[in-house]
């Protein structure tokens, strides 16, 4: 993994994420061999979790190791290997060799993050996706990629974080046994928990579309740094949405129009409809950029409004202090009356220093009433 500084959420420490990190890839530094897992310092460690369901039975085991799960591999029920945590090459090796997983697909899974795709390898589809998870307090969110490997008995799903994920919804309906999904195959799962993937995007575009209809009221009654900053953080954040999301639309729309043998074409109606999803996600997250561009449009323009009715008040401000400096400076030359009577006769009047005054005043006040009634004086408040 590179330290380019646009690469956001990627850490498995996520409490601790650089905020200026935003919408790397993966890559590998040149000359690397093809295959090579590159393990972050910080990841977390696998944890491995087991459903294995048919229609009528249920049943789930927590913290496997990786030869515990060959049990379940061929049997007649549908079992779903649920990997969080990518702290742990040995871990993904003997995984490896147990689902047969070709090198590639475990580089593509463990070397995040991976640009969301779908690939057939032998009998096994591999899926990569990003899942959006809302930061507590609608602060946020964290882009975490979620691996699919699906076979014709089971489901392997590889998590960034073994914490917080948007499937316990699915989990719920395989345990109550809600729905269809136990009557299903393993590529309904499959579905379910892309579907679930997809619609996560929903609630954190919720909250963001709260954050830009309180920024139209702010900049336009209050601007301030802070609300440019926000408007900036917002527009990156919707980016990022739209990276995520924007290839899973494509890898949908490959699985949906060159099919799968692993898929039959029951499910594959389904996947339309995530599809679908995807598109109004699209949709919405382009109607957000454009409103964020108009806000910062706003902004600039409240902004140097502002400046304008500033400048318009000291303007009209120096132009009374205009005539009362010449005056004052006039005044000030104090010209000796004793070598000529035109040597400013004034200021040996016994009424010279009110008389200037009053001038002063008269010519301050005829001011304000011409500004009054050419309307330059009708300034709003200035924060």
């Amino acid at each position: 993994m590179s330290n380019n500084p646009f690469s956001k959420y990627r850490f498995s420490n996520k409490k601790n994420i650089n905020s200026d990190e935003l919408f790397n890839y993966a890559y590998h530094s040149p000359g690397s061999m093809p295959g090579t897992l590159r393990i972050e310092p910080n990841a977390a460690q696998p944890r491995i979790s087991l459903i294995d369901y048919n229609e009528k039975n249920w049943f789930r085991v927590d913290n496997l190791s990786p030869e515990e799960c060959s049990t379940y591999l061929n049997t007649e029920s549908v079992s779903w290997i649920d990997v969080g945590g990518i702290g742990d090459s040995k871990v993904y090796q003997k995984l490896g060799d147990l689902f047969q997983l070709h090198p590639l697909i475990l580089e593509d899974i463990v070397n995040v993050p991976q640009r969301p795709k779908i690939e057939e390898h032998d009998n096994q589809l591999l899926i990569i996706s990003q899942m959006v998870v809302s930061k507590p307090n609608n602060a946020g969110f964290w882009l975490e990629q979620v691996s699919f490997i699906l076979s014709r008995y089971y489901l392997l799903t590889v998590q960034e974080e073994p914490e917080e994920d948007c499937f316990e919804r699915i989990r719920d309906r395989l345990k109550l046994n809600k729905g269809s999904i136990r009557k299903q195959g393993a590529d309904f799962l499959a579905y379910a928990l892309w579907d679930a993937i997809i619609d996560g995007f929903f609630p954190v575009l919720e909250i963001l579309g709260d954050r830009i209809e309180a920024l139209e009221d702010e900049v336009v009654i209050n601007p301030t740094p802070q609300t440019l900053s926000e408007i900036h953080q917002i527009k990156r954040e919707l980016l990022a949405l739209r990276r995520a999301i924007w290839p899973q639309r494509d890898a949908l729309n490959t699985l949906i129009r060159d099919g799968s043998p692993l898929i039959n074409n029951e499910v594959s109606r389904y996947f339309r409809d995530c599809y679908d999803h995807t598109i109004t996600i699209i949709d919405v997250i382009e109607t957000y950029r454009e409103l964020a561009s108009g806000l910062m449009d706003v902004y600039l323009s409240a902004v140097s409004n502002k400046m304008n009715e500033v400048m318009q008040l000291l303007t009209v401000i120096s132009t009374i202090f205009i005539p009362l400096t010449f005056i004052a400076g006039i005044y000030g030359m104090n010209f000796n009356t004793e070598k000529s009577r035109w040597n400013m006769p004034e200021l040996n009047w016994s009424f010279g220093y009110a008389f200037c005054l009053g001038i002063m005043g008269a010519i301050a006040i005829v001011l304000l009433f011409f500004f009054w009634r050419k309307g330059w004086l009708k300034i709003r408040q200035l924060d």
